[in-house]
């Protein structure tokens, strides 16, 4: 697939450029908390804005509905970009109606401007194809004919949505620094990485990964669980797991895995438990098996990152997606932090799986750049290694 480095040397000064990067970050009232996203997102941005292109990104933020929702306006990340570009960048009030095309018009050479949440606009994720490409459209009128277009949002690239999807049909398609360098990572991992290969998945349910787990199984040395979806592996033995997340509804299908692949997959031997859900909460560490009545499992205990220590120190390539723990919570944090540290003293080749492995690494404070990569699309990177095709690399592609 034709590229950044492509685009420009084509030449875009004076040219529009239609960047969909992925800027949804988390917030706080109006306040950004991680701003990984944006950052991410500048290598290309600079780029384009120092080759002299018009520069108009499109991005969403949350889950609006179809409507404009003043909580999930993209202003506050406007005001960062502007801080970080060390320039003003416009922001249009609406995705393509009058503001859009005015602050498009408005732009000179090496300028950034941003389109207000596409998903403001219900048609950006439309399951119907003709409703989407009809706001692709409007897309590419807005910033013109002899526009190009550049998907840099990785964290979409799963989806096939207007602004990923129908505007790659629309305009000549290039893929950011960003996409470019995940999908080169991720093929890393697909192909034939260096052994031993150990994955860890964490996070809440083992629903979200099930597909994964299934396509990984055969291909890694050991797989390690951890997080909330640790309780449903734990209940598929037999042991009771208190309080703590569980999905019953999962049961069966964790006791097949468990039969299947015993010897890969390793589960926590001890966990830290809480008598509620909260930061205050009263703790206790217990082996796996003794989870009290009551009690809910809220991070993996001290034993648990030794063994996982021990099994990553050996590894040569590393996947990792999903805490151990509630790693928001300073008393839950030991876990996901133990497991993370044992990573970089690895010396493997390293990925974080972006979502809220990513956050937690900054979070936490650990040195981003003693991984390997970090990703920024958590469930785009487990769609690709669960051997899913992304709409959105496709396009660029052409094998869609």
């Amino acid at each position: 697939m034709k590229n950044l480095d492509d685009l420009l040397g084509e030449g875009v000064r004076g040219r529009r450029v239609l960047v969909r990067a992925d800027l949804n970050v988390p917030l706080d009232g109006d306040t950004i908390t991680d701003d990984g996203r944006v950052q991410a997102s500048l290598p290309t941005l600079r780029k384009l804005s120092a080759a002299g292109a018009q520069v108009v990104v499109t991005a969403h933020l949350g889950r609006p509905k179809g409507e404009p929702t003043p909580e999930f306006s993209l202003a506050p990340v406007a005001r960062r970009l502007g801080e970080l570009l060390d320039r003003d960048v416009p922001m249009a009030t609406d995705v393509v109606g009058d503001s859009a095309g005015a602050v498009v018009a408005g732009l000179g050479d090496g300028d950034v401007a941003l389109l207000e949440n596409v998903r403001f606009d219900p048609r950006e994720t439309s399951k119907d194809a003709a409703e989407r490409d009809a706001l692709a459209a409007e897309l590419a009128e807005i910033v013109g004919d002899a526009a190009a277009f550049v998907s840099d949002g990785f964290g979409v690239v799963h989806r096939k949505q207007a602004s990923v999807y129908e505007i790659a049909r629309k305009l000549p398609g290039y893929a950011g620094g960003l996409v470019l360098s995940e999908v080169e990572v991720l093929r890393t991992l697909t192909g034939d990485p260096q052994r031993p290969y150990v994955v860890v998945l964490g996070g809440s349910k083992v629903s979200d990964k099930f597909g994964v787990i299934e396509a990984l199984l055969p291909k890694v040395d050991k797989l390690v669980i951890g997080g909330g979806m640790a309780y449903t592996f734990l209940a598929a033995q037999g042991y009771s797991v208190g309080s703590s997340l569980l999905q019953n509804d999962q049961l069966d299908a964790t006791r097949e895995l468990l039969d299947k692949h015993g010897d890969t997959l390793v589960l926590p031997v001890d966990v830290v438990v809480a008598d509620k859900f909260a930061a205050d909460a009263r703790r206790d560490v217990v082996d796996a098996d003794a989870i009290p009545e009551g009690w809910m499992g809220l991070d993996i205990g001290p034993r648990s990152v030794e063994e996982f220590s021990s099994i990553l120190a050996g590894a040569r390539t590393v996947f990792w997606n999903g805490p151990a723990g509630v790693f928001e919570f300073d008393a839950f944090a030991a876990g996901t932090r133990g497991v993370a540290q044992a990573i970089i003293d690895s010396g493997a080749f390293s990925v974080v799986g972006g979502g809220d492995s990513a956050a937690a690494v900054r979070t936490l404070g650990l040195p981003e750049d003693e991984f390997s990569h970090i990703s920024t699309g958590g469930g785009a990177s487990l769609e690709f290694l669960e051997g899913k095709d992304l709409p959105g690399v496709a396009v660029l592609e052409g094998t869609d």
